[in-house]
């Protein structure tokens, strides 16, 4: 597994757990050569993860809209930084520039990145591995429902099984990177 896309909250007012958090997964990933792809935001969790990624010398991709950007909420120490015009050309370059998606704790940004590759992969349009960092039982609810669909028949129990759910980045990246095929 060449490189990881991450999705998570860019929110600055978060708890310094999930910063922690997000900060470890990206040591975690640089640490093991994969390279981060991510939104290309500084602050929240993303922020965190990248710098993580960087401070363990790891590469790290962002992709950001222009408009974003102009915010001035890009991080400027990237190894890459591809300026998109939307938040849809966003999600598709960053899913042809990875091999595998993990998602931790976020907003609704984050949900909905999470669930259109997913959808994507329930469709056939890509075959590459997802996951769920369910941090101190952070997703717990999410994860509920999504069994209430399954049981409600909204759901295939196969496309359900897609998702990797862990609990710890280190077996997460393992988990995916065992389900990869690049």
């Amino acid at each position: 597994m060449k490189r990881i896309c991450l999705f998570c909250g860019s929110s600055p007012r978060v708890d310094d757990r999930y910063l922690d958090l997000a900060r470890d997964f990206g040591t975690a990933v640089a640490v093991r050569g994969i390279e981060l792809v991510y939104g290309g935001g500084r602050t929240g969790l993303m922020g965190a993860a990248a710098d993580g990624a960087l401070a363990a010398g790891g590469r790290v991709i962002g992709v950001i809209p222009r408009a974003l950007a102009d915010l001035e909420v890009a991080h400027a120490g990237l190894i890459e930084l591809h300026l998109v015009d939307s938040m849809h050309e966003r999600k598709a370059r960053m899913a042809d520039l990875s091999a595998a998606f993990a998602a931790l704790p976020g907003g609704l940004g984050t949900l909905d990145e999470w669930f259109e590759i997913w959808t994507w992969a329930q469709l056939g349009f890509h075959h590459k591995p997802i996951g769920l960092l369910n941090f101190e039982g952070f997703f717990d609810p999410l994860l509920a429902f999504l069994d209430q669909l399954v049981d409600g028949g909204f759901v295939r129990p196969e496309h359900r099984a897609m998702a990797a759910v862990e609990r710890d980045c280190e077996t997460l990246l393992e988990k995916l990177h065992s389900q990869a095929a690049c």
